[in-house]
């Protein structure tokens, strides 16, 4: 039986804004696979790549372990690892090197080499896993540990046969998430982790996720699970849960589904099945704003403990939630965080600037609805297009010389729109501070209604108006002056 080492190609320490930031997450799509190998009989080992310096790390563990396979498994539950980023993809070609000099088969699964295969083909990679990959890495593994070479019946693979790349059937994804085994919990060391959420956010947080989505925003990529949608039942999620509670003692749990309960009554299942088993903890989530005013969920997503809830609101404008086919309205981004507020549930939007064709008075709705509704947080980026979404095939003829960010916190413009690059960079900051300027006002009129609720932390947010009011002001001349010199520009 070949000795199979699994890593994956994500560097906390090569993205600079999510190293300061410290909130972690164990690579769950990694884990999975190696789990499900384990459940196959492999000897499977694992090397995590979060916290070390450089890829030559990882010369050590194949060099102590001396596998026949060394398998790149990226997590494709985790936004970072679906953005592409540069630094993470040279990262893997000096893996493969690495491991191709030391008599390794080098196998890759992740979202940027089933965009890009041959690429990954080209840098040493012998097979690149197409999509949902357990079952094709399974059948492979088992083709190679019998010393076989008839790979083209392998569906949802890639690879190089005599110098031409081969592309076989892809493959449908699993319908059955509760037939899989647990993620690979005991190969990973949780301490660092733990010791870095308490550090930068005095508490402790796990991931779990199901997989896919169904609906179809134009500049979303799915290049693992595609457009189908299936889930774990609630009952095998809650069992989990109190094993990791048991094991890691968790304080809040990240569910990574890019749509949490999708399935009618699978919200309200899932919290009858958390109080009966006695479990509390917090919980932050993804959601659409449309989904979130159907049945009880948000009221039943409170009683399962959910704090926080992260929606694509995107844009103030319906033009622009039109163009992106969101299939959602501004009513809805309204109305939903107004119900969550009110449920005690705390709404964060993601927020997307430089769509194509967004114009000044689009952006300003964007913002406007920001300092209105005042959410929790707010992620802000601007367009950012992946091969296999409609977006790209947009603006692809644009993309010469630059087709990813080098981290997540690049934020470049790649194509021609309505402002330069710079300008949305600037509009970054401004829409940062001015949100914060807004927020610290709510803060002191909430004061001056309720001065028998003061308390330090609201004092602090109250008094920052002190620092957001001229920051934000600042910003808002630079962006300005940027404005002015695109119009120029462009006249």
């Amino acid at each position: 039986m070949k000795k199979i080492l699994f890593t994956h190609s994500y560097f906390l320490r090569f993205d600079p804004k999510q190293w300061i930031t410290g909130k972690p997450y164990a690579p769950l799509g990694t884990l999975y696979a190696a789990s499900f190998l384990k459940e196959h009989g492999y000897a499977v080992s694992f090397f995590d790549t979060m916290f070390v310096r450089s890829p030559e790390a990882i010369i050590t563990p194949i060099e102590k372990v001396e596998p026949e396979i060394f398998v790149i498994y990226d997590d494709g539950f985790n936004y970072l690892t679906k953005m592409c980023l540069q630094n993470m993809r040279e990262a893997a070609f000096q893996m493969i090197r690495y491991a191709k000099d030391r008599g390794c088969t080098v196998i890759v699964s992740s979202s940027d080499s089933t965009d890009r295969f041959e690429m990954y083909l080209n840098a040493g990679a012998d097979f690149i896993l197409m999509g949902e990959a357990e079952l094709s890495l399974l059948e492979l593994t088992n083709t190679l540990a019998k010393n076989e070479t008839d790979y083209f019946a392998i569906e949802g693979l890639a690879f190089k046969h005599n110098h031409a790349v081969v592309k076989t059937k892809a493959r449908a994804v699993i319908k059955d998430l509760d037939s899989l085994p647990y993620p690979a919990w005991d190969l990973i060391d949780m301490e660092p982790y733990r010791e870095m959420w308490l550090k930068h956010a005095g508490y402790f947080s796990l991931n779990m996720g199901t997989r896919g989505c169904p609906f179809k925003c134009n500049w979303c990529a799915k290049p693992i699970y595609g457009n189908r949608y299936n889930s774990r039942s609630p009952a095998n999620v809650v069992n989990e849960l109190k094993m990791l509670k048991e094991r890691f003692r968790f304080d809040h749990i990240w569910f990574c589904d890019d749509i949490f309960g999708l399935k009618p009554g699978w919200v309200k299942e899932f919290a009858d099945l958390t109080e009966k088993a006695g479990l509390v903890f917090k919980f932050k989530m993804q959601g659409r704003v449309d989904l979130l005013l159907q049945e009880n969920n948000i009221r039943d997503l409170k009683r399962a403990g959910c704090d926080n809830i992260w929606m694509g609101a995107e844009s103030g404008s319906q033009k622009i939630l039109d163009a992106m086919d969101k299939g959602t309205t501004v009513q809805q981004i309204y109305e939903a965080t107004h119900l969550l507020k009110n449920c005690g549930i705390k709404p964060s939007f993601f927020i997307q600037f430089g769509y194509l064709n967004e114009t000044k008075e689009d952006i300003e709705k964007t913002i406007s609805m920001i300092n209105e509704l005042l959410p929790y947080e707010i992620g802000i980026s601007v367009s950012y297009p992946l091969p296999g979404t409609v977006f790209f095939e947009k603006v692809k003829s644009q993309l010469v010389n630059k087709t990813n960010w080098n981290d997540s916190d690049e934020l470049a413009l790649m194509f021609s729109n309505t402002y330069q690059p710079a300008f949305y960079k600037q509009l970054h900051r401004y829409v940062h501070k001015s949100y914060r300027k807004h927020l610290a006002f709510e803060n002191i009129k909430q004061l001056f209604a309720h001065p028998l609720r003061l308390n330090i932390s609201r004092l602090k947010r109250a008094l920052s108006a002190f620092y957001y009011l001229p920051a934000s002001y600042i910003d808002k001349q630079k962006l300005s002056r940027l404005e002015k010199t695109a119009h120029e520009f462009t006249n």
